[in-house]
């Protein structure tokens, strides 16, 4: 690898399927229909692309789900963790932003699918909110921590065998 080639990382969370992209990512995006809704159990599926050329898999296979018959969705088998979005025929394939390494590197830029969005999104900012256990409840966080099956939002070489 050149010192100007592009290397960004990411993975699942159990880090058995971790990937690199040797491209700049285009079209960062979140998508509201329906079947984006439900592949990642969320409001929206937020995605980012390279050509499939640039896309490899460091770490493990990618489980392969054909949501319809022009796209195909893969995933960490182990952990469930949506990682890949593809239309079949075309040269280029997009990540879940979630799991990259240093997802606020991407933010999206775009929204498709709009005709499926909830009503309800744009109020989301004004919700009220909370930090999380490390600052509220330091002991409680220590006993997640020492049980965390997470992988790190890095590569390691290693896939945690803890717990499993």
């Amino acid at each position: 690898m050149s010192e100007t080639e592009v290397r960004i990382t990411g993975g699942c969370q159990c880090g058995a399927v971790r990937y690199a992209l040797h491209a700049e990512p285009t079209d960062p995006h979140i998508c509201h229909c329906r079947m984006c809704q439900k592949a990642f159990g969320s409001f929206f599926a937020p995605l980012v692309g390279v050509p499939l050329d640039a896309f490899e898999l460091t770490r493990g296979t990618l489980a392969v789900f054909r949501s319809s018959d022009p796209t195909e969705r893969g995933f960490c088998r182990d952990c469930g963790t949506p990682l890949t979005f593809r239309y079949v025929d075309k040269p280029r394939i997009s990540v879940s932003i979630g799991s990259l390494d240093a997802p606020e590197a991407i933010p999206p830029a775009h929204q498709y699918g709009v005709e499926g969005r909830l009503s309800w999104i744009g109020s989301l900012a004004s919700l009220p909110g909370e930090t999380s256990t490390e600052e509220d409840a330091p002991e409680a966080a220590a006993r997640i921590a020492a049980t965390n099956h997470q992988h790190p939002d890095h590569d390691t070489g290693a896939w945690p065998e803890a717990g499993r």
